[in-house]
């Protein structure tokens, strides 16, 4: 493997091995803790124009199968690990990380202390970074780096064109696609629901004309202020449909209730974060990848009440609409990868519905 290198917009240079793809590629820098679950994190649309990093040293080792994406297309723009594993070994195994990588024309490098690199980035914050060849002067890239801007179109890049359905005779959901993963459906689809799923600028009247009886607003990539669009159709379908924010459909219902999002120093991202539920005092692990939070103290002047905390770093996890059947949660019940502590929480959206249909029926024959 040729010799590559890892340049931060600070100046710190990294020499490793390049895998996969040899395209020179830049990115924000993001480090992601789980021990396995690489797969999902390559094809999950939050980390689209992300360079990711995984702080576990050895990965490849069970390679790429059929049952583990979480996207057709991956959208991360290189890749960061300790060690390659170069012979995969698993009965799902059907290629090398490595072919994989070089299939998407996806950009990786091995070999460098991820361990300082991690560190790095928790002192210093989330940062850009270039993946290039040892012939370009490190300074000249550093400075190239730092004059990148970084895209604000993440979620229309991921989010799907058109329209589609996904059969069932349950429930009728409307799943506004932020750049989804197929996580979700998988857990809406084994629950027997009808699941029509809309681009992230389909408008609240488009929304409403389905008639659904629920509407789940799906995770994404990037900054929730960008999405302009999806806030402004939040704000006019809450009330008429109980609703379930995931990610960053978690953090634009905040916004779209008046509260306010920031960006964190490096984020969270892993299979291990804990959680806990503040109504029933129980803990759980939970799957995460975000860079930004909604701010608990703008929660006070909204109808919205924190639900959920995290116990790293007391960050809101969770939160719910006073008046109105609508709750969010910023980490991924659906896990893949993780823990499934909270698939509960799908449970408690279809039940919200029953509820709201109840209530509908009674007020027609009041």
């Amino acid at each position: 493997m040729a010799k590559r290198q890892l340049v931060l917009e600070d100046g710190t240079v990294f020499i490793g091995e390049g895998f996969g793809s040899e395209r020179v590629t830049t990115g924000e820098i993001v480090f992601n803790t789980g021990m396995t679950g690489y797969q999902e994190v390559i094809t999950d649309p939050s980390y689209y124009g992300q360079i990711v990093m995984m702080t576990y040293p050895l990965v490849g080792n069970y390679g790429i199968n059929r049952d583990d994406f979480e996207t057709v297309t991956p959208f991360i723009h290189g890749f960061i690990v300790k060690e390659v594993c170069d012979t995969p070994s698993n009965f799902r195994n059907e290629e090398s990380l490595d072919h994989f990588l070089k299939a998407h024309d996806i950009p990786g490098i091995q070999g460098i202390d991820t361990r300082k690199l991690t560190k790095i980035i928790q002192k210093h914050g989330t940062m850009k970074a270039i993946i290039a060849d040892l012939e370009p002067v490190a300074e000249e890239l550093a400075e190239k780096v730092r004059n990148i801007v970084l895209p604000t179109d993440q979620v229309e890049k991921t989010s799907t064109i058109k329209p589609y359905v996904v059969p069932g005779r349950g429930q009728r959901i409307v799943m506004v696609d932020l750049g989804a993963k197929h996580g979700i459906l998988r857990e809406l689809t084994k629950r027997n629901c009808h699941i029509t799923v809309v681009p992230h600028d389909y408008s609240a009247e488009a929304i409403l004309r389905l008639k659904p009886d629920g509407i789940m607003l799906t995770n994404g990539p990037g900054n929730p202020k960008d999405v302009l669009v999806a806030i402004e159709m939040i704000k006019q379908v809450l009330g008429k449909n109980p609703i379930f924010g995931i990610g960053l459909g978690h953090q634009l219902l905040a916004l779209a209730c008046g509260a306010d999002t920031e960006k964190m120093k490096f984020g969270h991202r892993g299979a291990s974060h804990p959680v806990k539920d503040i109504k029933n005092s129980k803990s759980y692990l939970t799957s995460q990848n975000h860079s930004y939070v909604v701010r608990e103290a703008s929660l006070e002047t909204t109808d919205l009440e924190l639900t959920q905390i995290s116990l790293n770093d007391n960050t809101v996890e969770g939160i719910s609409h006073k008046l109105y059947p609508a709750f969010s949660v910023q980490y991924q019940p659906e896990a893949s990868p993780g823990p499934e502590d909270t698939n509960y929480l799908f449970d408690e959206f279809l039940n919200m519905i029953k509820k709201n249909q109840v209530k509908n029926e009674e007020e027609a024959y009041a």
